[in-house]
């Protein structure tokens, strides 16, 4: 019986694919095997020693301590792209929200109040203050083309904006769905510097913390409107505030409001509703749960962050799983513990990414537990874990 802790609510349709002849699911257990999470922070919670994965429903993991993950051998799996199209079309609404001054107009409207038979010459009078621009024909500099860049590039075709995107990472998948007509941008500066509207869509980390600075901000078209739907620390707030000063930035619309950024003019926060769709919870709990429970009962590692992508399809034999350090000589060391007693192997497959590296191995035979705690004493391995045949 596996146990299954959900540290926030966890949408019902993703918790069903979960057994419950085979699983015990609440939002307090003790010793559970994985944790389900979403926005909950987690880097004050001491982490239980039986926790072997971390489900994200969600894409970003900035609220689960990684690298404390990473040494010990616990798999985090995010949800990339289950949310994509809810995001997008907020990246889209807010296109229009940073040209159309529809916030506000409506602000504005509802100052009216009590007007009379006033309010409708008042309204004719005063929404000359509220012209924008529409979007059709302007350029949109995408940063980023993951599932939701890519989304939100080819949507903004259709509006009949000219469309660039910038992503020196670009995935095969991502290539594949992008529109031919999404020009490739060479570099970041060119891309700001001929962008009227720019939207981000780039992971937090170090390399992208205030990617858009005071040196960024220099090189955009003055009048230019950014929305940030990805993550509030991708921009400095001080130096957006300069340049939305100098006129530089016309609108700026964010999914992460900062207490600095809330009484700026022109700054539009809105309260992190980039995933608030029901289609996206659910999507990302059913997406969450099948990378769980695909890991726990067969070891198989898919959109995890912090180890490679590894699977093998299930033959109904015994499986050891191990995660270890990415250093020369670990394929060996463990098979050759594993022929010391005489045990064959009918397949493997070892995957590494980074600093870390991930070995599935199918027996054909039996195997037991004394022998996966020789494997956990080798040096470098992090975890080494028994799936038996079913």
């Amino acid at each position: 019986m596996f146990k299954i802790q959900t540290l926030n609510k966890i949408a019902m349709i993703g918790l069903e694919g979960f057994p419950r002849e085979q699983y015990e699911i609440a939002s307090e257990i003790l010793n559970p095997d994985a944790i389900l999470v979403r926005s909950a922070d987690m880097h004050s919670m001491t982490l239980p020693a039986s926790v072997q994965a971390i489900g994200r429903a969600g894409a970003g993991v900035n609220n689960i301590p990684v690298e404390q993950c990473s040494k010990r051998g616990i798999v985090v799996f995010n949800t990339p792209g289950a949310n994509a199209n809810g995001v997008k079309e907020l990246v889209l609404a807010g296109l229009l929200l940073s040209s159309r001054r529809i916030v506000a107009g409506i602000e504005w409207v509802q100052t009216l109040k009590g007007k009379g038979k006033e309010v409708g010459p008042l309204v004719e009078k005063g929404k000359n203050d509220f012209v924008g621009p529409e979007i059709k024909g302007k350029k949109l500099g995408v940063i980023g083309l993951g599932a939701i860049g890519v989304m939100v590039a080819n949507d903004a075709l259709g509006l009949g904006m000219e469309v660039a995107g910038y992503d020196p990472y670009i995935s095969v998948e991502a290539a594949w769905g992008l529109a031919r007509t999404v020009r490739r941008a060479i570099s970041l500066d060119m891309l700001l510097a001929q962008s009227d509207y720019i939207t981000l869509h780039v992971p937090l980390a170090d390399q992208t913390k205030g990617m858009l600075n005071r040196d960024k901000f220099g090189l955009m078209k003055k009048g230019v409107r950014i929305v940030n739907l990805a993550r509030g620390g991708l921009v400095k707030n001080a130096d957006l505030i300069e340049a939305m000063k100098a006129g530089t930035v016309a609108c700026y619309v964010t999914d992460f409001p900062d207490d600095d950024l809330l009484t700026v003019p022109n700054v539009i926060p809105i309260p992190h509703l980039g995933a608030s769709t029901p289609e996206a919870e659910d999507n990302c709990a059913v997406m969450a749960v099948e990378q769980v429970r695909d890991y726990l009962e067969n070891g198989n590692v898919k959109n995890s962050v912090n180890f490679p992508a590894c699977a093998l399809p299930s033959m109904g034999r015994d499986r050891i799983v191990v995660a270890n350090a990415n250093v020369p000589n670990m394929v060996g060391q463990i098979t050759t513990v594993l022929a010391a007693d005489r045990i064959n192997i009918a397949d493997m497959m070892n995957k590494s990414a980074g600093d870390f590296a991930y070995n599935i191995i199918d027996i054909d035979g039996d195997v037991s537990q004394t022998q996966v705690e020789k494997l956990r004493k080798i040096e470098g391995v992090i975890m080494a874990r028994l799936i038996a045949k079913t």
